[in-house]
């Protein structure tokens, strides 16, 4: 096995329980840690056998841009099963969502929730 780490990814996204979330929206950042079994990719170094993390980024754009969810658990936990299905070679998906203007009255740098796949 080896792993494949996307950092920092940012987005911009309209996710949140409150209206004013969807209607203003906000960036996003996401990190995907994927464990992969290597097949003859290692070897062969050949990309067609792992996953491409070019491929995998715009999966997570696609989500993250996409249609509204309320929490952010469930964009996190959706990110990594479309990654688990367009890579069947991920054993492991762990994805954070990180939220830097969360609703919260008060001062924090950002909320961030992280989801292992499968579970």
């Amino acid at each position: 096995m080896y792993t494949i780490r996307l950092k920092n990814c940012a987005f911009y996204g309209r996710h949140g329980v409150l209206d004013e979330e969807e209607v203003l929206g906000q960036r996003f950042y996401v990190d995907a840690e994927l464990v992969v079994e290597p097949g003859a990719s290692l070897e062969e170094d050949a990309i067609g056998s792992t996953v491409d993390y070019g491929v995998a980024f715009s999966v997570i754009e696609e989500i993250v841009t996409g249609g509204r969810r309320h929490l952010i658990e469930t964009l996190a936990l959706q990110i990594a099963q479309a990654l688990s299905s367009r890579f069947p070679q991920i054993k492991r998906a762990t994805i954070t969502v990180r939220k830097p203007s969360a609703p919260v009255q008060g001062i924090l740098d950002h909320v961030e929730v992280t989801v292992d796949w499968p579970q």
